[in-house]
């Protein structure tokens, strides 16, 4: 790949590394990452081809699960080789400059942004707990719309009856979701106790959400220092398995993506 024709593709920002990256590591277009430093910030950047990153094309490739599902991993891959020698500050996904200079340039006008974040991020890591509602009663078929197989051999339900099954149904689906707010804002308070900071994301529905995994009622992010993680995941843990119907699931540890907010991606600037 001819690097002074192509693109700068921009990982994330840190600080210098204590330690090389591995020698075997590469990223986005199979390309080993290396550094661009400038007064003090590091940029972890690899070339790019223009034919699938000028603003355009990538317009159209962000269309193309296949292609963004392999470029996230490269990226994310970079990211967490990173995570484990500073403390990297990860920009957006597809984050493209013309040139060396172009992301100079970016470094110098953001600077104090730059340098203001990678302090508040210092030491800490990502962790992000989800909460689901699983089970749950099902809803009850209109009277006399059951398959012959499953009406019972008995009189058939009247209307009141149905009603009344109904309204015990719903009550019960009604104090289950009230016992499951509960229970997360609960834990959702505990557990920012020992973060320096918290995020509530949107919860998952529709094709992010497994079918199999009940309803999404807490995505939250919280920044943790590193010193804290082991008391944070004792915490998570001792919450699994106390509610029925409910599964508390974390993932981590993670780079800052969360309490970062870097330069737009979509393009060359």
């Amino acid at each position: 790949m001819n690097v002074t024709d192509d693109l700068r593709y921009v990982y994330a920002v840190c600080r210098p590394p204590t330690a090389p990256l591995h020698a075997d590591l590469t990223g986005v277009a199979g390309v080993p990452p290396r550094q661009l430093v400038h007064e003090g910030l590091v940029a972890v950047v690899s070339p790019v081809p223009e034919r699938d990153f000028a603003h355009d094309a990538l317009r159209a490739h962000l269309e193309d699960l296949d292609w963004l599902a392999a470029t996230a991993r490269a990226h994310q891959s970079v990211v967490a080789a990173l995570a484990t020698v500073t403390c990297p500050l990860p920009l957006r996904l597809a984050t493209v400059f013309r040139d060396d200079s172009g992301v100079r340039a970016m470094l110098e006008e953001e600077s104090e942004r730059l340098r203001r974040i990678l302090d508040r991020i210092d030491g800490h890591v990502e962790w992000g707990v989800k909460v689901w509602l699983v089970g749950g009663a099902p809803e009850d078929p209109a009277p006399g719309t059951e398959p012959p197989a499953a009406r019972p051999s008995r009189a058939p339900e009247s209307g009141r009856d149905y009603l009344r099954r109904r309204r015990a149904g719903n009550a019960a689906r009604e104090e289950s979701a009230a016992r499951a707010e509960v229970f997360t804002r609960r834990l959702h308070g505990d557990l920012t106790r020992y973060a320096a900071d918290a995020r509530l994301h949107p919860v998952q529905s529709g094709p992010l959400a497994d079918a199999g995994s009940g309803r999404n009622i807490l995505n939250a992010a919280y920044l943790v220092p590193r010193s804290r993680s082991e008391e944070f995941l004792e915490l998570v843990g001792r919450a699994e398995g106390t509610r029925p119907g409910l599964r508390v699931e974390v993932t981590g540890p993670w780079a800052a993506y969360s309490f970062t907010d870097g330069p737009e991606a979509g393009g060359v600037p």
